[in-house]
């Protein structure tokens, strides 16, 4: 008899340790426990720690699951799905725009029945750009084919973590299953848990992987995946599905009886407190139900009927359980942190609307109210207002307003807000110092540049005041190729640490023009805005005496999720610059791994441990694969070599509003992330470029030049004198992982002398 069929056979609940953890952690115990096969996964806030975690009990050896970082949401679905359809167990976390990027794949995977569990920490989704917690993207989930768990605490994200994989592999479901929990709130916030001592109590709760389906494991027993259907086909498929979903409910209940002996903790389908003979009630999900409690308690005592609602499952929606707790209710107030916007109402009032429907003499009076958005905290007396209006349309016998959003302020006139700085542009930012001339005879630019304390007279582009980390190497580094370009500019912010730094609502540091978008969107939002202005100029719509320069800021792994809007924008030639700074991580969500992060380095998912050395693979070559696209001027570029830089910018400005697309990369240093010391910044570069792990360089109409040479300057330094400075590379040095280190030294070699190469070769 297995162990956990001895347990409930003797009807007590297992081993168990008790401490103090937040829902990431305990997300990332409960994958660990059942020792998935594969994580596809990419970094969002709130939601990565639960790769960080793992990533962290995978270098100290205490679970066996494949980590793959991807090159986005949208590629950590493929990943993910991928490997469903070889019947491995598959694991995810992701977070509002993450789980947007990822929607198209979701419902292919439930429509091929493929089981998986992944874990939405709830987030408000863009825009504007939010990172706290509401359920806006949790809202988008409902119609993906997915079953949906919703846990209010710690605890439940555990224990649901576990019951979700045996729901999601039940012969009756075989869908993948989401377990949704509150960003920050639940997240990140530490609660008392308890969790099983012994693995292998876990494995045995969710038994063997179920293998009798068809997959992709055997290329002896050849399949086919996801054959296109005709209208009847599809039809019959999606009934399955429904009925599938349907089924989940059923196999949800008798799962969660089986682990309530198991755990002693109980799941039912909904959290019903003090509903027995409640006459007012409210219908929350998740943590803000765990908030009403208290409240309950407290109208109860003044001898008001009071209760509060929380369903553990939406998908499918346990209409029949609603009405019967509802059957004798006399008023309800639905809160949501969503909206569905002009439906007079968000998703889960409607759908508490229909269950009632189907119930003749059901009377509930039901209110709806948006509320919490972006985070804003819900107290007690936020609890207290909810019941108030329920116990008013009680009184009155209906609601006098069904739906409304709770919290909002209007705005007043006289309270405008009025710019901290001033807005500046033109002639303050045109020297008249740099030139630029175009050799027709090389079909190269030539370019002059004054002494750069003659450039110190323009103004910065961006003001003072912004909130980077102190050393941050990005506003240097910009600032300085800013010196370089003469006139007025729009500027795109990719999200990340210099957007989030500089703009925080109502102010911002930009003293011109600037757009945000998302990682995987900047390029081509940049060349839509570009194109619109040239033909509104073009038709006479808009006056402008001098065209701006148009300038893509990019950086934080943003070329690893934005690759393809990129290379899309240059093989369209667009005219505009794409600057990526270079931190070599995700820095603004934690110092995740970016494919920029060099082989070996210490990051949050690669860390150093005895089962692992850092990053594993090799950083991918950025400038080389965009000089690929045959774009007119590619460059590199720091700050510890400004004049270099100063006249990359000159030259990168021309190109940009004579010929097309321009991609340049500056190195920056992250003392934060890469643990240096702020005084050493500029000695960092330096020691990355004369090592030749950042060699400084063109690409100009197709022919390299390499602009600095350490060899001929005789500064050439080895590369573990640049690792030495770090904190994140010092293991390297270590006589452990020589190898490591050698292969590094190998690769930087052999881009070293293929670059000289095409310096020395124009056909290369």
């Amino acid at each position: 008899m297995a162990l956990v069929e001895k347990q409930l056979t003797a009807g007590m609940a297992a081993e168990q340790v008790m401490t103090f953890e937040s829902g990431n952690e305990m997300a990332a115990m409960a994958a660990a426990q059942i020792n998935y096969h594969i994580m596809g996964y990419f970094p969002i806030t709130p939601s990565t720690e639960v790769a960080q975690y793992l990533d962290q009990m995978k270098a100290r050896g205490e679970h066996d699951i494949k980590l793959i970082a991807a090159d986005g949401e949208h590629g950590s679905a493929g990943i993910c799905y991928g490997a469903t359809a070889t019947g491995a167990r598959v694991f995810n976390a992701t977070s509002a725009n993450g789980f947007m990027y990822m929607l198209e794949q979701l419902p292919v995977q439930s429509g091929t029945r493929f089981p998986m569990v992944m874990n939405l920490v709830t987030r408000s989704i863009s825009g504007p750009l939010d990172i706290r917690g509401d359920h806006s993207d949790l809202y988008f989930a409902l119609n993906t084919g997915w079953v949906i768990l919703t846990a209010r605490t710690p605890q439940a994200v555990y224990d649901m973590n576990i019951m979700a994989l045996k729901i999601a592999e039940h012969s009756k479901v075989r869908l993948p299953v989401i377990v949704a929990y509150d960003g920050f709130f639940t997240s990140h916030q530490k609660r008392k848990v308890n969790y099983f001592k012994d693995r292998k109590i876990v494995q045995d709760f969710v038994g063997e992987c179920p293998l009798d389906y068809q997959f992709a494991r055997d290329p002896k027993n050849p399949v086919t995946i996801g054959a296109h259907m005709n209208g009847d086909d599809l039809t019959n498929n999606h009934y399955q599905q429904s009925e599938a979903m349907y089924a989940a409910g059923k196999v949800f209940e008798k799962v969660a009886a089986a682990y309530a002996e198991l755990s002693g903790r109980d799941y039912p389908v909904l959290d019903l407190y003090k509903m027995e003979d409640a006459d007012v009630a409210l219908f929350l999900l998740n943590s803000a139900a765990e908030s009403a409690k208290d409240v309950v308690d407290k109208l109860r005592a003044q001898g008001i009927k009071a209760g509060v609602i929380s369903p553990n499952i939406i998908r499918p929606f346990p209409a029949e359980a609603i009405r019967k707790a509802l059957k004798n209710v006399k008023a309800l107030l639905v809160g949501e942190r969503a909206d569905s916007y002009g439906a007079n109402g968000p998703n889960l009032t409607h759908e508490v609307k229909s269950a009632l429907q189907e119930d003749k003499d059901n009377q509930t009076i039901v209110l709806s109210r948006v509320f919490g958005l972006g985070g804003k905290d819900f107290y007690a007396d936020d609890a207290e207002n909810f019941f108030k209006m329920a116990m008013d349309a009680q009184e009155k016998g209906y609601a006098e307003k069904p739906f409304d959003y709770y919290g909002h302020v209007p705005g007043h006139p006289e309270n405008v807000m009025k710019p901290v700085i001033s807005p500046q542009h033109g002639d303050v930012y045109r020297s008249g110092l740099i030139q630029v001339t175009h050799d027709e005879e090389t079909n190269k630019l030539k370019v002059k540049i004054p002494p750069l304390r003659a450039l110190t007279s323009k103004p910065k582009r961006i003001a003072s005041g912004h909130g980077a980390c102190p050393g941050c190497g990005i506003f240097g580094g910009l600032e300085l190729f800013f010196k370089g370009i003469e006139g007025d500019v729009v500027v795109l912010f990719q999200t990340g640490c210099a957007y989030v730094t500089t703009t925080s609502y109502p102010h911002t540091s930009h003293k011109q023009t600037m757009i945000h978008n998302l990682f995987q969107n900047g390029a081509a939002t940049l060349s839509g805005t570009l194109e619109a202005f040239f033909e509104q100029k073009r038709r006479g719509e808009i006056e402008v005496a001098d065209d701006a320069t148009f300038v893509m800021i990019t950086g934080d792994g943003g070329m690893d999720i934005g690759m393809g809007s990129a290379i899309g924008t240059a093989l369209r030639n667009h005219k505009l610059i794409i600057l990526e700074y270079d931190n070599e991580g995700y820095m603004n969500t934690g110092s995740q791994m970016s494919y920029s992060t060099p082989i070996g380095n210490m990051t949050s998912t690669t860390n150093v441990g005895k089962s692992q050395q850092g990053k594993a693979f090799h950083h991918k070559d950025t400038p080389q694969i965009m000089a690929a696209t045959n774009i007119p001027y590619v460059f590199t570029g720091t700050e510890a070599f400004p004049q270099d830089l100063v006249k990359k910018a000159a030259k990168a400005q021309w190109y940009a509003q004579n010929v097309g697309t321009v991609y340049g990369k500056i190195l920056i240093t992250c003392p934060l992330n890469w643990k240096s010391e702020d005084r050493y910044g500029n000695t960092i570069m330096e020691a990355a470029v004369n090592s030749n792990f950042f060699p400084l360089y063109e690409v100009e109409q197709g022919q390299t030049a390499i602009t600095y040479d350490p060899e001929g300057k005789k500064k050439k330094i080895p590369l573990a004198d640049w690792l030495k400075y770090m904190g994140k590379t010092k293991h390297l040095l270590k006589e452990e992982n020589k190898q490591i280190l050698s292969d590094f030294e190998q690769e930087i070699e052999r881009r070293w002398q293929r670059l000289k190469a095409q310096h020395e070769n124009p056909l290369l």
